[in-house]
């Protein structure tokens, strides 16, 4: 069997949406659920870009653990290397999203005192897919706790620092007993990996720093060979030891901006896999993004190529 383009390892879950949108959770009455976790998402978007893509993860024995591993494989990842746990421990975690667009949508996370993503250890890792993968794909998350955090430099150590081994720096303080022990497991990561992709509020936690050029100037001080740092509204900036692009937002009426990042990083890995210069890796990521953030799932809400292609002629680009 061939090597998968991308390797994801990391949070898996059933993301919860209101289907009530401006209120709290307490007045909704209607729900519905679709695949989630950053992780996950990113190889679903992969796979909507025509990439084999293999999903590292854990889930419960329970319901919603079948329904990722069933929705997963519906939507083109391959299903194989996500355990499950089998014994006494934490249910596949569910998460619920408050819908207050343009820019308001707070998450409930349900994955105390932890989640089974979280007990992924070395005996669960597809050590010769990671070697041979094209893209091996991580995130900041899944190094909050052990044993999660030592199977992910497990697959570092048996990757080497080759490729296009990517640290989403996805910042999520609740995950965190504090900033202090993120920053020092993120510095620690960023010596693994050559490509790293987070906002400014993730690149301040990371390296100090929150200002753009200066978060990627310190990005790239640690060997990276690509820092990518996400502006909100002013854009995206990406820049190599050799060449800096800045790339303006993509107008959207928002829905749901939650998925937006994961989209960016699925049509990031597209770019990447086909050798598309900076500018146009980060052209293609950014409207992937906005085009998720206009609809109000995440893994079901990728674009597929010519969807970002069209998105791109008709803005002129």
């Amino acid at each position: 069997m061939s090597a998968p383009d991308l390797v994801a390892i990391g949070r898996t879950g059933v993301d919860v949406y209101p289907l009530q949108h401006g209120v709290g959770l307490e007045d909704v009455d209607t729900f519905r659920k679709f695949l989630g976790g950053s992780a996950t998402n990113v190889a679903v978007a992969a796979a909507r870009h025509g990439h084999s893509a293999l999903l590292v993860t854990k889930v419960a024995h329970d319901a919603f653990g079948r329904y990722v591993r069933r929705e997963a494989e519906r939507l083109g990842v391959d299903p194989s290397a996500i355990a499950v746990h089998d014994g006494d421990g934490p249910p596949t975690p569910v998460t619920f999203c408050e819908v207050h667009p343009p820019d308001h949508f707070p998450l409930s996370f349900y994955r105390w005192p932890t989640a089974p993503d979280l007990l992924l250890t070395d005996d669960d890792l597809p050590l010769d897919a990671i070697r041979a993968t094209r893209v091996l794909w991580a995130t900041v998350t899944g190094l909050s706790q052990e044993p999660s955090r030592g199977a992910h430099h497990t697959a570092w150590a048996a990757r080497g620092r080759t490729g296009h081994t990517v640290l989403d720096l996805d910042w999520r303080p609740m995950f965190w007993a504090d900033p202090a022990e993120a920053a020092r497991e993120v510095g620690r990561a960023l010596a693994r990996v050559t490509v790293a992709v987070g906002n400014q509020e993730e690149c301040g936690v990371a390296v100090g720093e929150t200002d753009p050029h200066r978060a990627a100037d310190a990005l790239l001080e640690r060997g990276l060979e690509l820092a990518v740092v996400k502006q909100g509204p002013r854009g995206v900036l990406a820049a190599t030891a050799d060449e800096r692009v800045e790339v303006a937002p993509f107008p959207v009426e928002v829905v749901n901006g939650l998925g937006a990042g994961d989209a960016f990083g699925g049509a990031l890995v597209h770019g990447l896999l086909e050798g598309w210069d900076l500018g146009r890796t980060v052209r293609f990521a950014n409207v992937a993004g906005a085009i998720v953030a206009g609809r109000l799932e995440c893994s079901t809400a990728m674009p597929t190529t010519d969807e970002v292609e069209a998105a791109l002629a008709g803005a002129g680009r």
